[in-house]
């Protein structure tokens, strides 16, 4: 199964001729908060299985369910932080179906009447574009258990730890048209949300989850019968589901067959999608408003004080530190993709004691993004374990602007720090690596080589510009690579 996806406005290239690509997201993202959203139980993540179960999660009968204020307040925040309409009234309702690892035959959820409603993220897209994702709905609901099938060859075990924890469903509109826009959308939804602290965002842990909704139809055409792919756990597999599936339903469709309307899964060992189960419409599923709980009131003055206590988020911030310190938008979008490397960015850059703030502020982007980044890959660690100080990398960016080290020289001191944990300017004294700045000591070194190689400089002289780099290196192979190399170029220029 190939196909072709086109540069221009992402169709797709079948034998029967163009197809549009239409993708929707439903993304179940965990709320913070350390209990349960109707039930006082933990949701600490790797404890013994059903250990964090309450009577309420375990699906006795006569339990009352108790709405968390804490995830809701993290509702509302995440409906603010991606620009949604707060519903002062809300209602929960019963979606019943039947599976053993939902206890009570039904889940907590909101239908018609969510928390939030409205809202878009804008995603960034290849040189430099973005495109803005609209979002229909979130709305809170309970999680189910969690049901293992593989320890046992003629039974499966339940772990209803899980049973009950808070989610966020954050519904998009159909808006994304490739596989590239929807890991886009992920990667911002999930920084978004780590920036405001209402979800971890560990997709490794299930904290973070997608429901895919693909469809295949002719440009300008209305929508196409979609297949749903269930609990997807990372950027990567989504991408590829997502291809797989735009592949089957093309071959489907070029054929002649018709799509079912379907929920399947990723196998990522295989890397393809499977059929699981056809899809339920809501009707399905007997929505009725949960008679134990009453409609969800929020007040306006809730909210506002939530507002006030939000964060700056990833646009806001990169839109700041390209103004503030002369950034590219694509360092700035780097550097705001996560929270913590922003905030060690800043903290370095408020280190740097150099007087051209804008150039340390740049090179510092330069330094972290490259080098930094490159080694912390390398030795396997975030950005709170690096083995240096804040300051050391600032000093060391002070030490490249100030002439005492070239660039080149910087990389070895860096990787000595990184190794030792000692301060850039105790390193490059303990190395003799002090770059040579006299004017006067590079000028003698010149007219020395100058007049060794007089013939070479005759041929300079005569039409051979290329030979500049041979008396370049010849003068920092005599000062050990330790020579200013913008004197060294201007020096020369001038002696030639």
């Amino acid at each position: 199964m190939s196909h072709t996806m086109s540069e221009t406005n992402n169709l797709i290239k079948g034998h029967t001729g163009l197809w549009e690509v239409v993708i929707g997201l439903e993304v179940h993202a965990q709320v913070v908060s350390k209990a349960k959203l109707f039930s006082g139980s933990s949701t600490d993540f790797g404890a013994d299985p059903n250990t964090q179960v309450s009577f309420l999660d375990a699906g006795m009968p006569g339990m009352l369910p108790v709405i968390n204020s804490v995830c809701v307040d993290q509702a509302i925040k995440t409906g603010l932080g991606l620009n949604g309409i707060i519903n002062l009234v809300s209602v929960f309702d019963r979606k019943n179906y039947f599976y053993a690892d939902l206890p009570t035959g039904y889940q907590i959820s909101q239908f018609t009447h969510p928390i939030v409603t409205g809202g878009y993220l804008d995603i960034d897209l290849e040189e430099g574009k973005s495109k803005r994702i609209a979002i229909t709905r979130i709305h809170l609901e309970q999680d189910a258990g969690k049901s293992t099938h593989d320890l046992h060859p003629n039974f499966s075990y339940i772990d209803l730890n899980r049973a009950g924890i808070a989610l966020m469903e954050i519904v998009s509109e159909p808006d994304m048209r490739s596989p590239s826009e929807a890991m886009a959308y992920v990667k911002k939804l999930r920084s978004i949300l780590r920036y405001l602290g209402s979800c971890d965002g560990n997709m490794e842990q299930g904290s973070l989850r997608a429901d895919a909704n693909i469809s295949l139809r002719r440009p300008g055409e209305p929508l196409g019968t979609r297949a749903e792919i269930k609990n997807v756990n990372s950027v990567r597999f989504l991408g590829q589901a997502l291809d797989y599936e735009i592949a089957r339903q093309l071959e489907i469709l070029e054929d002649g067959g018709e799509i079912v309307q379907e929920t399947r899964l990723f196998d990522h060992n295989k890397g393809e999608t499977r059929s699981m189960r056809n899809k339920e419409d809501a009707h399905d599923y007997r929505y009725f408003p949960d008679p134990d709980l009453r409609p969800l009131i929020v007040s306006k003055e809730r909210i506002e004080k939530i507002k006030q206590n939000m964060p700056e988020l990833p646009d806001v911030k990169k839109a700041r530190f390209i103004e503030e310190y002369g950034l590219t938008s694509y360092d700035a979008s780097v550097l705001v993709a996560e929270q913590e490397i922003a905030f060690y960015y800043e903290s370095v850059v408020k280190s740097s004691g150099s007087k051209d703030s804008h150039q340390a502020a740049k090179l510092i982007a330069n330094w972290l993004i490259g080098e930094v980044f490159g080694a912390m890959n390398r030795e396997n660690v975030d950005i709170k374990s690096l083995p240096f100080k804040e300051q050391n990398l600032a000093e060391l960016v002070d030490l490249i602007i100030d002439g005492t080290i070239s660039g080149k020289i910087a990389k070895d001191v860096f990787v000595n720090m990184w190794k030792t944990g000692k301060s850039p300017q105790s390193l490059v004294k303990e190395l003799g690596l002090e770059q040579i700045s006299d004017p006067s000591l590079i000028e003698n070194v010149i007219e020395k080589i100058l007049t060794e190689q007089a013939a070479k400089v005759e041929e300079y002289r005569s039409g051979k510009p290329q030979l500049f780099g041979f008396f370049i290196g010849l003068v920092m192979k005599e000062l050990q690579g330790k020579a200013n190399p913008s004197l060294v170029n201007e020096i020369l220029k001038k002696k030639l």
